[in-house]
């Protein structure tokens, strides 16, 4: 956190920041159709939101979801972060257990693939990025596959195609982990793919978590009149063995 704020904050104040903060969030629930084509991540006051807010609440719950989930935080071998963004939730679930995975994220936008490489160096973590399309993704056998607030923002065909794929994989090691925000207007297509995750061997939950948030985050949180005292998700998730 203290190098997020050193980078972030060195050129912005805070009030440029948690302004930026309040234009992110009302792009995400008011112009979602428009999440696809960059423009959330556009100017350095949003990236700085997205890095210094966003970012640690995506840690901190997949964090909490992987240790929840029995068999999850026993990873090792590669994790492959879909749509990594900052990196932070990758970083999440490969802290999270005892056995320490090789990282890969992918992204297409350049910004976020720079600022996964800061994520990962800062944990320790042996990664490496790649700029691409996350419906077009190599996806090699055996690995862990995370997909966390990424789903949302594909276009229904490249999704649903998507999700095909994750779910013909069967080698042993193969495990899958999607996490969305557990507001239903984000994710009209959940229903389907829970369905067919549990069908396959899996299972959904829905998850509320009370954690300690970083200083900065919980300052952010007060100054743009949002409310994170506790963390919510919902997530998929189906292991090959």
């Amino acid at each position: 956190m203290h190098a997020l704020e050193t980078r972030h904050l060195a050129d912005l104040t805070f009030s440029e920041v948690s302004r930026a903060l309040r234009a992110l969030s009302s792009a995400y629930v008011e112009r979602r159709g428009r999440l696809g084509d960059g423009t959330a991540l556009a100017g350095t006051g949003k990236r700085a939101a997205f890095a210094l807010f966003y970012g640690p609440l995506h840690y901190l719950l997949v964090r909490e979801v992987v240790r929840a989930l029995p068999g999850a935080a026993r990873l090792g071998g590669t994790l492959v972060d879909l749509g990594c963004g900052t990196g932070a939730a990758g970083a999440g679930w490969a802290t999270a257990g005892t056995r320490t995975p090789t990282l890969l994220g992918i992204d297409r936008h350049p910004w976020a693939l720079a600022e996964a490489a800061h994520t990962y160096r800062a944990f320790g973590l042996a990664a490496r990025t790649a700029r691409n399309d996350v419906a077009d993704a190599q996806l090699r056998s055996p690995c862990a596959v995370l997909a966390a607030f990424t789903m949302n923002e594909l276009a229904a065909v490249s999704r649903d195609a998507l999700l095909a794929r994750l779910l013909a994989r069967r080698s042993p090691g193969d495990r899958l982990l999607i996490v969305e925000p557990i507001a239903r207007f984000v994710t009209p297509w959940w229903g389907r793919w829970r369905d067919a995750v549990v069908s396959a061997g899996g299972r959904a939950d829905e998850w509320r978590f009370v954690v300690r948030l970083p200083a900065i985050v919980a300052k952010l949180d007060r100054a743009a009149g949002l409310n994170h005292r506790e963390l919510t998700a919902r997530s998929l998730w189906l292991s090959s063995g």
